[in-house]
């Protein structure tokens, strides 16, 4: 990273390298819509993938959510090994063209899957609803796709946001404030283009076909790719993430002598080394001291990750049963128009994209002249206070589902009624919890993002980024694990899934009350671990 590269700088992490003259704001706008094409490919797929589980592929609604969840915990989770190949070995360069290329192959096949003839005779192999369940090959080359996406992910993901921010150097005072800015820059264009695919692809997929739904994210992921190399003359590259073997090898075999170094001397020992080289002042201390220091405080980390897990699991619904929920409600604009359900999440978006204009130019300023630190607040502040807005969505979801159930019983349509019919609700009803989302997004989400890039050793950025992506990927195994315990818990002895087919029989409000219980004890706990936090003040200036 930029930050670690100046005059001075000693990471033993971070082998030694020259500063070049390239990057800046240039390269790093050719890098944000690198990002902004690929998320428009990947939200063309996981935004109204439930859709398609519980159509085409004729799955139930609690097995499609399931699904869904461990797909995306899966593409949140491979990015910690795409991040260690891509600093032990490619270079983060390298590992995005691989990876982009990769990527492409996977939604190429995934809209060859879509193709497939469906059964026109199945007799007796219709499922509840009359229709032609799917054969077992297009079932297994659907799923073999959708993987090979998550796979492609994993180079791609974790590398180009930082790649993105090594544009940026921390030790020049306009650089570093500018790559302050970027994390929210970047997570504002990711939103601007997730809110128009949601709007496009889903209203495509619903009312189109499946095969262009699919076709099209996979067209504009091989722009992506050509964007990507035409900016390539302008980016700054470092050896260690910038592909030079020499450089880029040692990384990964530093940090395992630095956990030996860790564990052959106790913590007393080498703390009071540091304390005795930095009171001499002549910058010399141990290798073994100073990467005991790093393991150390890459330890620290551990507690503010685990408690940020069960955001990961609030994130996983907006795409689910928010999508599944949405579904169910009147949501005819104009005499003959219908939104389509996955384009609720498009409020989600829009929140996002004003809530980051609203931090950056009007909370931060005021928050500095409060506090004194030059990014408004510190940045477990901010993901502390996105996690109480997650559980203010979710308790608000309930109070919505509650609503609706009633409405629902009042119409006639849980007893005898159709589950195809729509309650009389309007869509207006769901927007305030995507909205209470999307600012929590901006809080916690780019917090996230920034802690962790900035919290481990120079040479380990992507990791930094992974171990953020790790927290969605647990939480939606999370959500996926819960899904399927609940769902099997309460169709025991045939009652009724909370996760009906029929959403009108189910009972999602309890869901969203357990996961706001759970979500209000995470805070507690985030907020003990986060008090007694001690930044590295190398990689944060401003703590």
């Amino acid at each position: 990273m930029a930050s670690e590269s100046g005059p001075g700088a000693t990471d033993p992490l971070l082998p030694c390298r020259r500063v070049p003259s390239k990057g800046g704001w240039r390269s790093a706008l050719f890098i944000i819509w690198v990002e902004v094409a690929e998320r428009f490919a990947y939200y063309g797929i996981s935004s109204n993938l439930i859709s398609y589980l519980t159509g085409p592929l004729g799955q139930t609604t609690a097995a499609a959510a399931a699904a869904v969840n461990a797909w995306s915990g899966a593409a949140a989770m491979l990015p910690l090994l795409g991040a260690a190949v891509a600093d032990s070995w490619l270079g983060r360069y390298r590992t995005i063209v691989a990876s982009s290329v990769l990527y492409i192959m996977g939604l190429g096949m995934l809209t060859l899957s879509s193709m497939f003839p469906s059964p026109q005779y199945c007799g007796g192999a219709a499922d509840s609803r009359g229709a032609c369940s799917p054969s077992s090959v297009q079932t297994a080359f659907f799923y073999i796709s959708l993987y090979l996406v998550a796979i492609a992910q994993s180079g791609h993901k974790p590398c180009v946001q930082a790649f993105g921010a090594d544009q940026f150097d921390a030790t020049d005072p306009d650089e570093s404030s500018s790559r302050a800015s970027f994390f929210n820059w970047w997570y504002f264009g990711l939103c601007v283009s997730g809110t128009v695919t949601i709007a496009l692809m889903s209203y495509v997929q619903d009312n189109v076909g499946w095969a262009l739904g699919f076709g099209v994210p996979s067209m504009v992921m091989l722009l992506a790719l050509a964007i990507f190399l035409l900016g390539t003359r302008t980016y700054r590259f470092y050896g260690s993430g910038g592909g030079s073997h020499n450089g880029s090898a040692g990384a990964f075999t530093l940090v395992g002598k630095a956990f030996v170094a860790w564990r052959k001397r106790p913590k007393e020992a080498w703390s009071a080394e540091l304390e005795l080289e930095l009171e001499r002042g002549d910058g010399e201390l141990t290798e073994d001291a100073v990467l005991a220091e790093e393991v150390n405080g890459m330890a620290r980390l551990f507690p503010i990750w685990a408690t940020c897990l069960l955001y990961g699991v609030v994130f996983a619904q907006p795409p689910t049963l928010f999508t599944k929920q949405a579904g169910t409600l009147d949501r005819r604009v104009g005499p003959s128009f219908q939104i389509p359900p996955a384009a609720l999440q498009c409020f989600l978006g829009v929140s996002i994209m004003t809530c980051i204009v609203l931090y950056d130019r009007v909370l931060v300023p005021v928050a500095r002249r409060v506090s004194g630190v030059a990014s408004g607040v510190t940045m477990l502040q901010r993901i502390g206070t996105g996690i109480a807005l997650a559980m203010v969505a979710l308790v608000i979801a309930a109070l919505v589902e509650m609503k609706r159930l009633r409405a629902a019983r009042d119409a006639g349509l849980v007893d005898g009624g159709s589950g195809a019919a729509a309650v009389p609700m309007s869509l207006w009803w769901i927007v305030p919890q995507y909205v209470l989302l999307g600012a929590a997004d901006v809080f916690t989400m780019v917090g996230m993002q920034e802690f962790f890039y900035n919290q481990v050793p120079g040479a380990l950025k992507s990791l930094g980024l992974a171990l953020y992506l790790s927290v969605l990927g647990v939480g939606s195994f999370i959500s996926s694990f819960l899904i399927t315990v609940i769902d099997g818990i309460t169709t025991r002895n045939g009652g009724t899934s909370w996760f009906a087919d029929d959403l009108n029989r189910g009972h999602l409000d309890y869901f969203y009350l357990l996961l706001a219980a759970l979500t209000a004890l995470e805070l507690l706990a985030f907020t003990y671990f986060s008090t007694s936090y001690v930044y590295r003040t190398k990689a944060v200036n401003n703590h």
